[in-house]
């Protein structure tokens, strides 16, 4: 089955918990690649450099098969697999929670720390607003530069992303097309003719 929308978070959100002094803060990002998760994470490294753990989990892309987890030394399993679930829990994708831990002096337990890192990223969730997103279908378009205006109003027109622009006399765009509108968005840019339109990866 082919997807035409996915869901993901619109914009970064944080919420805290407690547990017998420890503090628990967990950030929500809507991250696009790797890169945007390390540059996220050290980002609150900077923010918190005095926590103890800075677990996390994230999952990217379509298929699924994209994710990572860290424990960042809490014991195995106890925190970056009990906030990944969240993650899956909704649904989502593209999408990083990071949760910093402050020690409060008293040990909380394998389940009580599974229980705080769920628990802190639950309510990161619930504050973070849900959007759902069109998959794109990412096209490279060559043209005239003549032929800019009648380009740009097929982007507009149909929601299409531009990824990627170059303007000279004869110009490069890449686009990302909803999927669910590729043939019409495909019909309209091949009735302008004198255009080159080849799908990149």
């Amino acid at each position: 089955m082919t997807l035409d929308y996915y869901s993901t978070v619109e914009r970064p959100a944080s919420a805290e918990y407690k547990d017998r002094g420890s503090k628990f803060i967990a950030y929500t990002f809507p991250v696009m690649s790797v890169n945007d998760f390390k540059d996220r994470l050290a980002d609150i490294k900077k923010e918190h450099p005095k926590a103890t753990h800075h677990c996390f989990a994230y999952r990217l892309g379509l298929d699924g098969l994209q994710f990572r987890v860290s424990d960042d030394g809490e014991p195995s399993g106890s925190a970056g697999r009990p906030i990944l679930g969240q993650i899956d829990s909704k649904e989502l994708t593209n999408v990083l929670i990071i949760v910093v831990r402050y020690f409060g002096g008293t040990l909380l337990g394998v389940p009580g720390l599974i229980n705080a890192y769920k628990t802190a990223a639950a309510l990161a969730l619930q504050v973070t607003p849900f959007v759902q997103k069109p998959v794109l279908v990412n096209y490279r378009l060559q043209f005239d530069y003549t032929q800019m205006n009648d380009v740009m109003k097929v982007v507009k027109y149909f929601d299409c992303a531009i990824l990627k622009q170059e303007t000279n006399l004869f110009c490069m765009m890449e686009i990302g097309i909803p999927r669910n509108r590729l043939d019409e968005v495909l019909f309209k840019l091949e009735d302008l003719r004198t255009i080159e339109i080849e799908k990149t990866a």
